[in-house]
C-alpha cells in the first residue's frame, strides 16, 4: 500500500478521518492502526493521486467550562484565562512549519519534522532508517548548534524516473548540503558541497543487512559523490566524508530521492521559478520561455536538474538553479494558506515521509518533532545559501572535476565550525562600511580656517601637464589661497585626488577642501610637510581625476554659480 494509501483501507478518504467532536464542536484526526512495517528498507514507491481538497473544518464556541481536548502533555490554561480559541494553535503551528527542501530533494524532512509531527503517528511507517555507523555526533541537541547533513540522491527508483540519466546508478550524492543552525536558532546556512569535488573518502565501517559491520576501504582523490553508493558506501560514510573536508561533523543525515521534488512541489501547488532565457535542456527535459514561470511534478524535477543549459554549463550552475528553486519554495510556504489546511498539511506530510530516509536516531517520533520545533524557531530571511569555493581541477587539460579553494574554503568551513552567522557577518560588514563612510564624512565637519589662512604645496600626480601651475593661479588670484606654492610632480601618479594633512590643519584642510569641492575621502590624515618658507603645510595632489583650475572635484559638493540662470517646472515665469 502507498503512502497515499496508507489510512484508506475500506475507501477511507483521509480527509474523512477528521471527525467532529460533538463536545467541543472542533474536528479531530483519528487515525486507525498502521500496518506493521518491515525492519529492511524497502524500494521506494510512486505516490498515487493525493486525496481530493475537502471544505475547511467548522468550529463552534467551546463551553468555558471545559478545555479544548488534545491539549499536549494535559497543561491546563494559566489562572484566569480560558483557552478558547483553536487560532492560538494555528499561529503555534504557522510559526513552527518550517519546509525546506535541500539540494534538490533532501530539505523535505524539514516539513516532516515540524509541518507534519501531529500525524507522524500515522507517517511513522512511511519513513526508512539507517546506522549512522558511528559517524555522527550521535544525534542534535536543543541547546546547541544543529549539523544536518541532507543528501539528494541520483538514485532512478519510483514511478516515471528510470528515463532521467544513469537508470541503473546505485544511488551516489548527487546533491549534498551541510545545514548548520546556529545555537541561538537566529540563523543558519545551507553549505552546497559540489558532487564532482575532488576528496579523500575515508574507510566507512558500515552495517550490512545482516546486522554485521563490514569496514569499506576509502578512496583517495575521488569525486565527492563517491562517498554514497560507490561500493557499498551508505550516507554514514557520506558523513564521515564530509567531516574529513570541513572538520565539521553533523549530527544527524536525511536522504531522498527524485520523488521528493515531484511530489512535494505538487503538494504546494507549484514553485515559481525565474529564467533570463529560453532554456530547452533535452537531458534534463526542462523546455522553458524566459521568464517567471510555476513548475512542479515532472517539470519541478527538470528545472533543478538541468546543467548544461544554465550559466556554464556545469554542477556549479545547477547548484545556483537548486537554490533558487527552495528559496522560492520556502516563500511558497509561508504566503500561502498551505500551513493552515488540513487536507494539504497531509499531503505534503504523506509526499515528504513516502521519499525520505533518515538515521536512526531521527527515527522516533519525538525525535523529528524536537528538530522541527528548533528548526521552527529561525527566521528564514537569516538562512544563507552558499557554496563551498571551488576552482576548476588544474591537473586536468579539460577540467571536468573541481578542487578547494584551499583559502576561502578553510574560512568558510571555520564559520559553520565556530557557529559564526554569514547573515551577521554581511551585517558586521555593512555596520563597518557605514561607521567608516561616516568616520570619512565627518572629516568636512567643523570650523574652517580663512583662505588666506591656508598653507598648501600643489603637485602634480598624473593630471594634465601644467595643471599644478594653473591650480595654483587659481587658487592665489581667485579662492584667496595665498599661501600656497607649486611643488612639482608627485613621486607617482594616482587616480583621484588627495589632500593631505596634519591633525592641527584639520581647520586648513576643511577649508580647501570646500574650496576644491574634495569628499571626505579624498581628505588623507597625515603629516604635514614643510614649505619654501620654512612653515608647516599640507599636500594636494592633484590626480587624473583633476578637470581644471577650478573645477569642483565633487559634482555633489559643487554649488550652482549664484549668477546662473535658472527656473524650476512647477513655477510661472513671466516673459521680460
Amino acid at each position: 500500500m502507498d503512502a497515499q494509501g496508507r489510512g484508506r483501507a475500506e475507501d477511507i478518504d483521509p480527509a474523512d478521518q477528521w471527525v467532529l467532536n460533538p463536545d467541543t464542536g472542533d474536528y479531530e484526526l483519528r487515525l486507525p492502526p498502521s500496518a506493521p512495517q518491515s525492519p529492511v528498507p524497502r524500494p521506494r514507491r510512486a505516490t498515487s493521486a493525493p486525496a481530493p481538497e475537502v471544505p475547511a473544518p467548522r468550529r463552534r464556541r467551546a463551553t468555558p467550562e471545559e478545555p479544548p481536548p488534545g491539549r499536549r502533555g494535559g497543561e491546563e490554561p494559566p489562572p484566569g484565562r480560558r483557552d478558547r480559541r483553536r487560532p492560538a494553535k494555528k499561529k503555534s503551528r504557522g510559526k513552527k512549519i518550517l519546509l525546506w527542501t535541500g539540494g534538490t530533494m533532501a530539505f523535505v524532512v524539514l516539513a516532516v519534522g515540524a509541518a507534519g509531527y501531529l500525524y507522524l503517528q500515522h507517517l511513522n511507517d512511511n519513513i526508512e532508517a539507517l546506522p549512522d555507523d558511528g559517524a555522527s555526533t550521535g544525534g542534535f541537541q536543543k541547546d546547541q548548534a544543529i549539523n544536518i547533513l541532507l543528501i539528494g540522491t541520483d538514485k532512478r527508483t519510483g514511478s516515471g524516473n528510470d528515463g532521467y540519466g544513469d537508470k541503473g546508478s546505485a544511488g551516489h550524492a548527487d546533491t549534498t548540503l551541510l545545514l548548520h543552525v546556529s545555537k541561538d536558532r537566529s540563523n543558519a546556512t545551507a553549505l552546497s558541497i559540489p558532487r564532482d569535488l575532488i576528496v579523500d573518502v575515508p574507510d566507512c565501517p558500515t552495517t550490512q543487512e545482516d546486522g554485521s559491520t563490514k569496514v569499506i576501504p576509502g578512496s583517495t582523490s575521488v569525486r565527492f559523490n563517491t562517498s554514497l553508493g560507490q561500493s557499498g558506501r551508505t550516507p554514514s560514510c557520506t558523513m564521515r566524508t564530509v567531516t574529513e573536508l570541513t572538520g565539521v561533523t553533523p549530527d544527524n543525515f536525511m536522504v531522498a530521492d527524485f520523488n521528493a521534488v515531484k511530489t512535494l512541489s505538487s503538494a504546494v501547488g507549484g514553485v515559481e521559478v525565474c529564467l533570463a532565457k529560453d532554456i530547452d535542456d533535452p537531458d534534463s527535459h526542462l523546455n522553458l520561455s524566459a521568464g517567471k514561470h510555476t513548475v512542479e511534478g515532472e517539470e519541478a524535477l527538470a528545472f533543478v536538474r538541468t546543467r548544461h543549459s544554465v550559466g556554464f554549463g556545469g554542477d556549479l550552475s545547477r547548484i545556483e538553479l537548486q537554490q533558487q528553486f527552495l528559496s522560492s519554495l520556502m516563500r511558497k510556504l509561508k504566503s500561502n494558506d498551505t500551513l493552515t489546511s488540513p487536507t494539504k498539511m497531509v499531503k505534503l506530510a504523506e509526499a515528504g515521509t513516502d521519499a525520505l530516509t533518515v538515521d536512526a536516531k531521527l527515527k522516533s517520533i519525538g525525535k523529528l518533532k524536537d528538530l522541527g520545533l528548533e528548526l521552527g524557531k529561525l527566521d528564514t530571511k537569516n538562512l544563507t545559501f552558499a557554496t563551498v569555493p571551488v576552482k576548476d581541477n588544474p591537473a586536468e587539460k579539460t577540467p571536468v572535476t573541481v578542487v578547494l579553494k584551499d583559502g576561502p574554503a578553510q574560512q568558510v568551513f571555520d564559520m559553520v565550525k565556530n557557529d559564526v552567522s554569514f547573515t551577521e557577518v554581511k551585517k558586521q560588514e555593512k555596520e563597518k562600511k557605514d561607521k567608516e563612510e561616516a568616520a570619512v564624512a565627518a572629516r568636512l565637519e567643523g570650523e574652517k580656517s580663512e583662505p588666506s589662512e591656508v598653507r598648501v604645496r600643489v603637485l602634480n600626480g598624473g593630471a594634465s601637464s601644467g595643471s599644478a601651475g594653473r591650480e595654483l593661479t587659481y587658487l592665489q588670484n581667485e579662492a584667496g589661497v595665498t599661501k600656497s606654492e607649486n611643488a612639482g610632480n608627485a613621486p607617482a601618479d594616482i587616480a583621484k585626488t588627495t589632500l593631505e594633512y596634519a591633525p592641527d590643519q584639520a581647520d586648513q584642510a576643511r577649508a580647501l577642501a570646500e574650496i576644491l569641492g574634495l569628499s571626505g575621502a579624498a581628505m588623507k590624515p597625515g603629516e604635514s610637510v614643510t614649505n619654501s618658507q620654512g612653515l608647516p603645510a599640507m599636500t594636494l595632489t592633484l590626480g587624473k581625476d583633476f578637470k581644471g583650475a577650478g573645477v569642483k572635484l565633487d559634482s555633489t559638493s559643487a554649488k550652482a554659480p549664484e549668477d546662473l540662470q535658472k527656473s524650476t517646472a512647477d513655477k510661472v515665469e513671466c516673459a521680460k
